[in-house]
């Protein structure tokens, strides 16, 4: 790839300049020495490097020292050709390249276990794994041009509908043959089973590993002698006018609140919600603020279940799982069929259990494996739009436009 860091183009296929420090020394260990020279002495402590190296990209770290930015990536690479590592790549050992987003609350774990098995495997893990809170743009960016297959990622994780199945996007891929599920999952776990929903693709193209719930947190200071709301119906009633608070910087929950509201109350439900929205605050901004018992705040807000546990400590907080069921964001899987065998060691690690009660305990995102409690409330459902709704519409398209719709109705235009 070709990165425009300044005065001078310089080719770099190792990192972004945009990629955090941790991100960077994660995946090229040999750079902590270089960078902590420069003045990120932090970096030498793993503790520092995980906390102070996961908020600062390189970019941001050039400025912070002013240093030349340009300069110092031709450091880093020369540092990187000369080293083992490098020469390991240039001899033979191809690289295996995942990409994607992960959840924030289980990234550093499913990371470190990448780590241990980079050790265990012959060949080696180039990650672009960023949290799930950067957004998809810069993924999508580098593939709206449609490159040839043999330029792809051996294995893309995220959540979300529209990137996966946008069919100007991965799905013109997926529509190619691209992509097998070789994750060997075949029994559902019964959280799903038991509400009908089948999240094992029939055409075997996607897998899916697990999902993100919404659900509500209600506010009883604000509910002003209103009945709080159990399902998804009650929240498009007009007395829940300007009354909610909704994640939508958390794009791929919001893509799936947009889309199964359409499904189930079509394009009038989509501007009900609207009309519905108070505010617009990521997950953890809505947690922060709904503790403060100040007026005029969301009466409801829609959030990931993993959130809940944070606002247990107010009285004044209600959590709700909706009687219609959790909206859900699977967590996927794009598995690229030339990449294996070599591939199919990283496709286990995803798919094991390990990972299943990662997903589950650490950030409450139900797995989709047999083997695995996730704890759920009773009677818990999920409401999911299905694979034959998803592969019918065009969800990319859609969700644009169920976003111009929310829009007419939103106080807060996104």
């Amino acid at each position: 790839m070709i990165i425009i860091t300044g005065v001078i183009n310089v080719e770099n296929k190792y990192f972004s300049v945009n990629d955090t420090l941790y991100e960077i020394t994660d995946r090229y260990p040999e750079l902590i020495d270089l960078l902590a020279n420069k003045g990120f002495e932090q970096l030498k402590d793993d503790e520092k490097r995980k906390i102070f190296g996961s908020k600062i990209s390189l970019k941001q770290a050039a400025m912070m020292k002013s240093l030349d930015l340009d300069k110092l990536v031709q450091l880093l690479i020369t540092e990187l050709e000369n080293s083992d590592g490098a020469k390991d790549i240039d001899n033979g050992k191809k690289a295996l390249k995942i990409t994607g987003l992960l959840p924030c609350p289980v990234k550093m774990p499913l990371m470190e276990g990448l780590d241990q098995l980079e050790n265990e495997i012959s060949s080696p893990i180039e990650r672009e794994l960023k949290s799930a809170s950067q957004g998809l743009d810069w993924l999508k960016e580098s593939i709206e041009d449609k490159p040839p297959a043999e330029k792809l990622s051996d294995l893309y994780i995220s959540a979300g509908f529209d990137l996966f199945f946008d069919r100007d996007l991965m799905d013109h891929y997926r529509r190619k043959d691209v992509f097998k599920d070789t994750t060997g999952l075949k029994n559902l776990n019964n959280d799903f089973v038991r509400n009908d929903i089948d999240l094992f693709d029939p055409e075997g193209d996607y897998s899916v590993i697990g999902v993100v719930p919404a659900v509500f947190l209600v506010n009883q200071e604000e509910l002003a002698g209103r009945e709080a709301p159990k399902t998804w119906a009650d929240l498009l009633k007009p007395e829940f006018e300007n009354s909610i608070s909704l994640p939508v910087s958390d794009f791929d929950l919001f893509n799936a609140i947009l889309i199964n509201i359409y499904k189930k109350y079509r394009a009038d439900g989509v501007e009900k919600l609207g009309r519905s929205m108070q505010k617009s605050l990521h997950p953890s901004e809505m947690v922060k603020e709904g503790g403060r018992k100040k007026q005029g705040e969301p009466a409801v807000t829609i959030m990931p279940y993993f959130f809940t546990r944070m606002a247990k400590r107010f009285p004044h907080m209600e959590f709700v799982w909706p009687e219609d069921g959790a909206i859900i964001s699977p967590i996927f899987m794009l598995i690229k069929e030339t990449s294996l065998p070599e591939l199919q060691p990283v496709v286990d690690f995803f798919a094991s259990k390990k990972v299943g009660s990662i997903l589950s305990e650490q950030g409450l995102f139900p797995s989709v494996r047999d083997d695995i409690d996730n704890n759920l409330p009773a009677d818990s459902k999920f409401m999911w739009p299905g694979w034959d709704f998803l592969r019918e519409n065009n969800p990319g398209e859609l969700i644009d436009e169920l976003t111009i719709k929310f829009n007419k109705t939103a106080k807060e235009a996104i």
